[in-house]
């Protein structure tokens, strides 16, 4: 630490030598660091010795300062060289400058006007109103009801829906954060699923009477290995002592689907999903079916189909969708990180029949895997084929996940892996609708929705029972998943549970249902972040936007809200009420 005690003093140098020897300049005051750090937390400079030049010295120092031409910033010249100019200046920008326009648009969620919370909204959230629509029989003997599932909204037209509820603990928020409804576990999503389909009141059992209609679950999986089953309850069968003959009382697809996928089609019919019909077990991605069950092992009513999916670790994912994926490098997948995913979660607590939930805009298609599902004739036979895709391709759209596959089973046999290398859906490579001006700029932030989701389809009657665990008819063998007992079958000294170390290395295999779980935790924790982020916007304090007084209005259009952005339109709805006071 310097001080004025014992400091050495310079000698002073001849007249005739101050022309040629360097001087070296006064420090300015300012020169200390730009943020605190913990050396410095009062973002104050220490006490400097000054050292004195001479008076010439010193009035040449002046006036270079006043010749010398202000630097372009960093950004500047960023854009300067992206536009082709010339400037190769290299100055360090100015940290202060930096800090000047941070990018809260950017980087947290949006903010609405919205009128106060009404006592209903603080009431927990009520899922859809049941009617009975018809019942059938399973292939058990067993009796199962269907219901109409009503008073409630379906995710379409690029609006994706989930519960909400007025809490007064998240003031910023506006009170309202992210909550469940009954069954309160993994199962079939009321409002994630087409028109025309029906449940059982615990989402577990799917028809419909129509054509192709699509549901999925209420849980995205993002990384690791997940399994699910499902039973064909409503399908395919054969007449007893006939041959080839088959009579369907439906059909039934099931696989995994993206949130871009279209409810009103097949698992399958797109880019988008991936799906097993009952017919021939036939594999189908983007509409083209191809053989994969061995002939005979058609999907019948009863089977029970296990669908298994690996996907990498979010870390090695977002180097894929950013492209800094080195396959040299990155390809084990082992590499340590605590880098947490950016979630911004743009939405708005909304009322339909007495129900309240957030409108969130949802993810659309993409014109280059539209353009893979349906490519254009050729123009000419000269002309280069398109690069397939691949985790390094030039659109992070059309890249895909190393090591990703989905693997099936059929009452608890093998049948083989489908699929691997499954596309990318971590933003950018999936992209919100711009629907106004709000979200303009914001299609490719990450919500937390994106993922691969457990979906079915049904076709004239075909239906299905899901198990999303931890209990199934038919874990994989050396999984270590339970099996459930049913009618004396399920002892689980039948099942081998003991990982029987066939893949080294390779992560444990885990029930949706836990994922479920998984979901929770991160909704709550997602929360708490906005709130603290509109916490801190608002200069670290709650204001009442609601009941705000004149007085109070004008000082917040003063500050500017406490050194936070207003929401849209606030400042002219403060202008008002400074107005009409």
């Amino acid at each position: 630490m310097a001080s004025d005690v014992g400091s050495p003093r310079r000698e002073q140098t001849p007249s005739g030598a101050a022309t040629t020897i360097p001087q070296k300049r006064t420090l300015e005051d300012d020169h200390s660091p730009a943020v605190p750090s913990p050396l410095n937390p009062d973002n104050k400079a220490a006490p400097r010795v000054q050292i004195q030049a001479p008076e010439d010295t010193q009035q040449a120092a002046v006036l270079n300062r006043e010749k010398r031409t202000k630097k372009d910033s960093f950004k500047k010249r960023e854009a300067k060289a992206a536009a082709g100019g010339s400037d190769s200046s290299r100055a360090t920008p100015d940290p202060k400058q930096q800090h000047k326009e941070p990018l809260i648009n950017e980087l947290l969620p949006a903010r609405y006007k919205l009128a106060p919370p009404k006592l209903t909204d603080f009431e927990p959230a009520r899922g859809p109103v049941f009617t009975s629509h018809h019942e059938v029989q399973g292939p058990e003997g067993e009796t199962i009801e269907f219901f109409d599932a009503t008073e409630h909204v379906f995710n379409k037209r690029a609006f994706h829906y989930t519960h909400c509820i007025a809490d007064p603990t998240f003031p910023s928020m506006f009170y309202y954060r992210q909550t469940e409804t009954e069954p309160y576990a993994a199962h079939m999503a009321f409002e994630d699923s087409a028109s025309h389909v029906y449940f059982d009141r615990q989402g577990r059992h799917v028809t419909t009477d129509k054509g192709f209609r699509m549901s999925r679950a209420n849980v995205a999986v993002r990384e690791g290995r997940w399994y699910w089953e499902c039973k064909v309850t409503r399908g395919t069968l054969r007449e007893p002592g006939s041959e080839g003959d088959t009579k369907a009382h439906g059909h039934v697809r099931v696989g995994w689907a993206r949130r871009e996928a279209s409810l009103d089609a097949p698992v399958g019919f797109d880019c988008y999903s991936y799906g097993i019909r009952d017919v021939a077990g036939q594999k189908v991605h983007m509409s083209r079916p191809k053989d994969f069950f061995p002939p005979g092992e058609e999907i019948k009513e009863g089977d029970v189909i296990g669908l298994e999916i690996q996907l990498p670790s979010e870390h090695l994912h977002r180097k894929i969708v950013t492209g800094h994926y080195n396959p040299a490098v990155d390809l084990a997948d082992d590499e340590p990180s605590l880098e947490a995913p950016n979630i911004i979660r743009d939405r708005i607590p909304i009322r339909f029949k007495q129900h309240i939930y957030f409108e969130k805009i949802d993810y659309h298609t993409t014109k280059e895997l539209e353009d893979l599902f349906s490519p254009a004739p050729v123009a000419s036979a000269s002309s280069n084929s398109p690069e397939p895709p691949n985790p390094n391709h030039p659109l992070p759209s059309l890249r895909t996940l190393p090591n990703s596959y989905i693997k099936i089973y059929k009452n608890g046999k093998d049948m083989g892996t489908p699929w691997t290398d499954l596309f990318a859906f971590l933003p950018p490579a999936s992209k919100q609708s711009t629907q106004s001006g709000a979200h303009a700029g914001r299609e490719a932030l990450d919500d937390g929705t994106v993922g691969y989701y457990p979906a079915v389809s049904v076709f004239r009657g075909g239906a299905v029972e899901v198990n999303f665990g931890p209990d199934f008819w038919f874990p994989p063998p050396g999984s270590g998943l339970p099996q459930k007992q049913q009618n004396g079958v399920g002892d689980e000294d039948d099942v081998d549970m003991l990982d029987d170390g066939s893949v080294p290395n390779q992560e444990p295999l885990r029930p949706v249902s836990g994922r479920y779980e998984e979901q929770i935790v991160e909704d709550i924790v997602y929360d708490i972040i906005d709130e603290v982020g509109f916490w801190a916007q608002d200069g670290g304090k709650v204001i009442d936007r609601f009941n705000l007084t004149a007085k109070d209005a004008e000082k917040l259009l003063a500050t500017g809200g406490g050194g936070a952005q207003l929401l849209p339109g606030g400042r002219d709805e403060i202008k008002e009420l400074v107005q009409d006071d």
